[in-house]
Order: structure tokens, then sequence, then C-alpha cells
């Protein structure tokens, strides 16, 4: 569906998952879609940026209407060394704030600023309902996400900015790739007790959320996570279902924190039942409303697969 008023929309992070489907959505409703790439440019809508050096061309904001923000290290990379922390908050700080100082010195800044986040932001909050509201928790993660959305906080003040917060991303890609694999081996199991909560979001419902956010008036946190939040044993139980696999094993707590460490402690077994009021208060409907239906979807064969 075309978009009632076409924007230019400048995006970091474009050859990610997210990014790539966020792009396909946009030049479908026929906006224009500028990226940053950290090469040679190979095209006029491509801008060459190296964050870590400053190297940045600001007049490219000049020419957008709204920048989206998705850049990072994969926290997906395990093992989390000290050195490889040290990756994780510094490519997500200084890319947002190369970002948010480029648009403050631009001439025309544009009017929306929509910065990647996470759900770490809460931390482990068994039994927590976690809207926008919720306080920060503790560890890693947690202080990753405050000190990357203190970055982005430092956008002009007349550009309405968002932080996007999110959680496990369900598409072909990123940490459903491991899920994946190891479910087609029949190595399905239940992670540690299986009763934490595992905040999901459909890879199409990402991106079209990011693009709602675009024209909505909302701004700070916003959770993008489905609308019916699930445990981790429901996910790994539905995608054995989807992919017909047994699902027979267990992780125990203490074997994940042994080989996985802090990574296996945040990213599996904390407990976070985020919940997207923010999103549905503004309207904005989801296309998979479940993590079965999203499931689902991530399995069935493409066109080209099933040719």
């Amino acid at each position: 569906m075309a978009a009632a008023t076409p924007l230019t929309v400048l995006i970091a992070g474009a050859s990610g998952m997210i990014g790539t489907e966020l792009q396909r959505q946009l030049r479908a409703d026929g906006h224009t879609v500028l990226t940053l790439v950290r090469r040679a440019p190979r095209s006029e809508t491509e801008f060459a940026w190296s964050p870590g050096s400053g190297v940045l061309d600001t007049g490219v904001f000049d020419r957008a209407d709204a920048v989206v923000n998705l850049s990072g290290a994969s926290i997906a990379r395990i093992p989390w060394t000290r050195g490889y922390k040290k990756q994780i908050l510094e490519s997500r700080v200084r890319a947002t704030r190369a970002l948010a100082e480029g648009m403050a010195k631009s001439s025309n800044p544009p009017s929306v600023f929509l910065s990647g986040s996470a759900v770490g932001y809460y931390g482990d909050r068994p039994a927590v309902r976690l809207t926008e509201d919720a306080s920060k928790g503790e560890g890693f993660l947690s202080d990753v996400v405050a000190a990357w959305e203190e970055a982005a906080s430092l956008a002009p003040a007349k550009t309405r900015t968002v932080f996007l917060r999110t959680g496990l991303v369900i598409g072909r890609g990123g940490a459903m790739t491991p899920l994946r694999l190891l479910t087609a081996v029949g190595a399905a199991a239940r992670v540690g007790s299986g009763g934490q909560h595992w905040p999901w979001i459909s890879l199409y419902d990402e991106a079209a959320a990011i693009r709602h956010l675009l024209t909505s008036t909302l701004r700070g946190p916003v959770n993008l996570a489905g609308p019916t939040p699930a445990t981790s044993d429901r996910v790994t139980r539905a995608l054995a279902a989807a992919m017909h696999r047994w699902h027979l094993l267990r992780l125990p707590e203490g074997l994940i924190g042994t080989i996985m460490g802090d990574a296996g402690r945040e990213l599996l077994l904390s407990s976070q039942k985020q919940v997207p009021a923010k999103l549905l208060a503004d309207g904005f409907r989801f296309r998979h409303e479940t993590v079965e239906q999203a499931l689902e979807e991530l399995v069935r064969p493409t066109p080209a697969e099933e040719a």
C-alpha cells in the first residue's frame, strides 16, 4: 500500500536482517531509502560513514525526513569476552552518538529519529508486566541499553526521538538461526525451567512497527514485542511443532551458565514479560499476534524454495 506522503528515510545498519526487511517494506510503500555503508558507495542512495573515526557527511541529514538506527555488534555472538562486551557497548554508543551529533549539525534536521534499543533495559524481571513505564533493571545489557538510549537523546530537540526496545525477532537470521538448526537435528530443548518469558516479535511486524512509528506522534521508549507474551518453553515447543520435530531434551540452567556465562544468563534465562502498550494504544495492528503464527510463517517455504 502506498504511503499518503512518501518520505526519504536514512537507515544505518540497513544490511542486517531487520534493515533488509525494513527496506523492502518502505520501498513497497513508495518511500525513498538512503543507506549508510562502511565501504565505498555503489549508488547514489548510499553514503559512506565510519562512526568509530567520526567520518560522516552531515549533509546527508538535510535530505532525510527520518533516520532509523539499527547499528550495533551482534549480542548473539558467544562468548561475551571482556573485549567483546566492550565492542557491544561501543558499537552502539559510537554509532548512535555520531548520528545524533550529525543531525544536530544539519541545517535542516530530520523530523524523526528511530533508534535501536533492546528489551535488555528491563533486566531479569520474573512475573512483572513490562510496559514502557517500567524502571531500568540490572545487568550488562541493561547498562548497555541505558547508555545507548542516552546517546540517542543527543538528537536535536526538534527531532522526535523513539527508542525501539526490541527482543527476539522471529525471522530468517539472527538468534533464530541456531534455534532452527538445533530443532532441525532433533535437539529442540526446554531452556532452563522453560517458565521465563522471552519477548518476541515477527520480523514482518518489527519492520511494520518501525514504519508505523515514522508517522506516529510517539516518542521515548516503545516496546517492539508481540501482543501475546510467551514463555521460552512455548517458543521452543512451537518451533518444534512447526518443524515437525521432537521436543524432548532440557538444557539445565547450570549448564547454560557454565558454557555461555553472562550471555546465557541474560539472553536465555532472563524473564521479561514485555508488553507493547504504546503501540497497541497508538492503533498498530499486528500481523502475527501469537508466537505460533510467527513461527509457522518462518518455517513455511518461500516461493523460491518451492520452485
